[in-house]
This record gives structure tokens, sequence and C-alpha cells, in this order.
């Protein structure tokens, strides 16, 4: 089950969003849902750190690293950052 929020908001930008909404096919929670998402998303610094790591370990492991090598250099690096 999802939790509502009531959330205050000039009328004339209640139009715009739901003219957008419609124009996009959603529906005016659907769109809210997105964008806080997306906002919730785009803020979270340990998430966007974890998705780093595992694109660089993708790399090393596409150029023939082996996953004892990528946590080794992962550690020496952690290692020397502090």
């Amino acid at each position: 089950m999802s939790d509502q929020l009531l959330v205050r908001i000039d009328p004339a930008l209640k139009k715009e969003l739901e003219r957008l909404s419609r124009a996009e096919g959603k529906t005016t929670s659907k769109m809210v849902r997105e964008l806080i998402r997306d906002y919730v998303k785009q803020r979270d610094v340990g998430a966007y750190i974890d998705g780093l790591w595992d694109r660089i370990g993708a790399k090393l492991k596409a150029r023939g690293a082996r996953p004892a090598e990528v946590a080794k250099a992962v550690g020496e690096v952690r290692k020397d950052s502090r």
C-alpha cells in the first residue's frame, strides 16, 4: 500500500502540471511520483557512488581483470584516500 502526501501548490502551476501530464499520457499523480523519484535519485550520493563503482568494475572485468584484482584495486584506492 502506498502512502499519501498532501502538497499545496499554486493553482496555475497545478493546471500546467495537469496539461503536461495529459500531453505525456500520464496522470498527475504518476507525474509527481516520477518527479519525486528522480529528484531523490539525483541527490542520493551513496547510490551514485555504488553505481559508479559498479560501472568501473564492469569496465575492468571487460578488460580481463579478475574479481580479486578489482577488489584489491578498490581497497588500495580507498586506503590511499583516507
